[in-house]
Formats: C-alpha cells, structure tokens, sequence
C-alpha cells in the first residue's frame, strides 16, 4: 500500500517536472516549429499588405488631389506608409499580447496571494496558446503545490480535531467521577472505584501528551539519532519478556522464531516499534490465542512479522491504519484503550530507517505486521 502510494506522489511530481505531458516531447517541437514558421509567414504577409495598403492610399490621395509625384517621390511616400501601416499594426498586435501576458502573470499573482491567506482552492488555467510555452510547468507547478497544501490543511484541520476529542473525553470523565466523589454518602467501594477509573483517564493523558511530544519531535527531525550496532533478536526478546503478564493473564500462546541479526539502527526508537507491535496483538486477541514473533534476513534486510489470531482489521481499514488518530473500530479500541497514534509513531521511525511497514489482516482471522529493515543502511537519518 505505501509503495504504491509512494509511486503515485513520484508519478504525480514527475508530471509536474515535465509540465503533465509525459509523453508529448515530440510532438510538442513539431507544434513549436509549426508556430515559428506560421509567425514568420505572418509577418511577410503583414509587411505585404501594408505596403500594398499604402500603395492604394497614396494612389487614392493622388487621384483626389489630382497629382502625380516623381517616382523616387512616390516610392519613398509610399514605403513610408506603409512602415507606418506596419508599426502601428505591430503596436496594436503588441498591446494586445501584452495585456494577455499581464493577465496570465495577475493570475498567478492572485493564486499566490490567495495561497497564502490559507485558500487553497486554486486552479490557474492554461490556455492552449500557452501549452508549449516555457511557463506553463510554471502553472502546472503552482496547481499541483496548492493541492498538495490542500491536503496538508485538511490533514491538519483534522489533527487538530482529534486531539481535541482525544483529549476532551477523558476530561469529562474525571470530571463526572470527580462531581460523584463530592457525594459525602458515597460507599468506599464505590469512592475506590471512581479513583481507580481517574487515575486510568489521567494516565491515557499523560500518554496521549507524550505521544504527540514524541510525534512532534520525530517530524521536526530533532530527536537525537546515533546509530549503533546490536543485536536484533535479544532486542525482539526482552520487549516480548517485557510484555509477559499482558500474555500470561490472557493465556496466550506465544510463539518465537528469531534468527541471531545484527542491525545498524537507533535502538530505543526501534524498541518502541516492537513494543507497540507486540502489545497490539496481545490487546486485540482473545483468550487463549496466539501471537507468533518472527525474525529472519532476506537480501540485506531484517524482516519482522508480529501476526495474531485475533479479531483482524478491516480490508477498508487497513488502508488507514497508520495515520494519526485513526481506529478501526473505535467503540471497541475506546473499550481497551490506546489514542491511535502508535502505529503512526510506528511507521515514523520504520520511515526513518528508510525501511517499510505492512499489514495483512482478513476479520476474525488475525493481523500480521511485517516490517523490513536495512541492516545497514546506505544513507544517515
């Protein structure tokens, strides 16, 4: 899914960087040489007829006047007309020209313009003289960045929302149970219980806080990155011993398969990909299921696969599942937990290490994450 989509934004700038004809070179030279031989034909035929225009005037002027020049006289008259016939001609065609070409450059003016007050509902027409023009990649460019900004605003917008509602439900949650606290008849129990469930709501807070502390660092690229050498496998291992009461109280089968790898790679961020990897399929299977855990080399890379047997992912889901806040099934994710940003901090640091994250997950079946690393990758974070 993300090659794909990777391919379609390299197509797309591709298109922009040939002015959207990827296949029109040919064809556009023939229109060029065409036009240059029309404009040449044009102008002989302008001098032309002005000059005949000027012959027919002084003509018409010597009949009226009932006078006849020396031919030098008469030449020189009419050639200077018909210079004249011809500037002004030029003028007018020039004007003209130059109104139009004032009118294409205000239009990307007000684009701009109207970009940056934040309106990205942009389209700057092309006028079919214009395709073959220099500046009309300078056209295409400026439609396809609005798009883009387009999108990058709703993105945002919804970010914004999410975080909101994200934050917003546990707030009038504790404040619910805190207004129940103040009931000076409360039982114990019941007191116990309503703290319990604060305590719970402040805690998802805090981690919400820190994922989007987290997310923030990563995108500006000033999180520290120092590469180090290690272990792969003993790695995947202590994050499964990490998680080992999740998967013991549900009575999972947990299942290993790890190849001894070494990787060149941040440590900690990876740590983080595997944790959250595992924890999912250990919070999204039942009972008594299974998670199996696997490493091996293939061609230079370290390829993971954390899969489940539990209840799986939706095929129109799975197109979504690592953008920011999204949740497949958000009554049941608000049931177990989590702020769906995991797997967008999961695919961040897997990006990073220039590396790719798939899913493959059929309902009630299971999910398998796979994740391919370079073991040694070429170029730094």
């Amino acid at each position: 899914m993300n090659r794909r989509r990777g391919a379609r934004h390299r197509d797309a700038r591709q298109s922009v960087r040939s002015g959207g004809r990827v296949a029109t070179r040919p064809n556009a030279s023939l229109r060029r040489k065409v036009r240059i031989t029309l404009t040449i034909a044009g102008v002989l035929a302008s001098l032309t007829l002005s000059f005949i225009l000027a012959f027919f005037i002084t003509s018409y002027f010597y009949r009226i006047l009932n006078y006849q020049p020396r031919s030098l006289v008469d030449q020189l008259i009419t050639s200077g007309l018909g210079i004249l016939i011809m500037t002004a001609v030029g003028l007018t065609i020039g004007r003209f020209a130059h109104s139009r070409q004032m009118a294409f450059w205000q239009s990307l003016i007000d684009a701009i313009r109207q970009m940056a007050k934040g309106d990205f509902n942009v389209n700057v027409p092309i006028h079919s003289s214009m395709e073959d023009e220099p500046f009309h990649e300078l056209v295409h460019s400026i439609n396809y960045m609005a798009e883009e900004l387009g999108q990058l605003e709703q993105m945002r917008q919804e970010f914004i929302s999410n975080v909101s509602h994200e934050i917003q439900s546990p707030l009038t949650s504790i404040t619910g149970f805190v207004q129940a606290l103040k009931n000076e008849g409360l039982q114990r129990d019941k007191q116990l219980h309503y703290l319990d469930i604060i305590e719970t709501e402040s805690s998802r807070l805090s981690k919400l806080s820190d994922n989007l502390l987290k997310l923030a660092s990563l995108d500006s690229n000033q999180h520290p990155f120092h590469r180090e050498l290690y272990r792969l496998d003993t790695q995947l291992r202590d994050v499964i011993l990490l998680v080992e009461p999740q998967w013991v109280d549900k009575d999972l089968q947990m299942d290993v398969s790890l190849e001894k790898i070494e990787i060149e790679a941040v440590s900690d961020l990876l740590s983080q990909v595997w944790l959250n990897l595992v924890a999912n399929a250990i919070k999204f299977t039942p009972e008594r299921g299974s998670v199996r855990v696997e490493l091996q080399a293939q061609e230079g890379s370290a390829v993971i696969r954390v899969s489940d047997t539990g209840i799986g992912i939706a095929a129109a889901d799975q197109e979504r599942i690592f953008e920011r806040f999204y949740k497949a099934d958000k009554s049941r994710n608000r049931a177990i937990g989590g702020s769906g940003l995991g797997l967008a901090i999961a695919k961040k640091i897997v990006d990073m290490h220039l590396g790719e994250i798939e899913v493959e997950s059929n309902i009630g079946e299971g999910t398998t994450f796979t994740v391919r690393l370079p073991l040694h990758p070429d170029h730094p974070l």
